[in-house]
């Protein structure tokens, strides 16, 4: 998966010193200086893997604590209706 731009992104976030181009990317995210979310676009090999397993892998490049997490398939920009 790669990670992409959206419209409400309003923070860019760097990759930290030592890790390569290769490993890590900067990261569009929406931030509220609680939370950050991110969007993710998944390629035709990833839609079909998870099609068949249902399964999602989070990686967090922390080795020290596993910060809260979500992964979701749902907007959480949603208008009000």
């Amino acid at each position: 998966m790669k990670a992409i731009t959206f419209k409400e992104a309003n923070q860019l976030l760097h990759k930290p010193e030592g890790i390569t181009d290769e490993q890590c990317q900067a990261l569009p995210v929406w931030t509220d200086k609680k939370h950050c979310v991110s969007c993710w676009q998944a390629t035709w090999k990833e839609r079909l893997f998870f099609l068949l397993t249902g399964r999602v892998w989070l990686w967090v490049w922390s080795g020290h604590t596993q910060p809260p997490v979500a992964a979701s398939v749902d907007m959480p920009f949603k208008k009000a209706s």
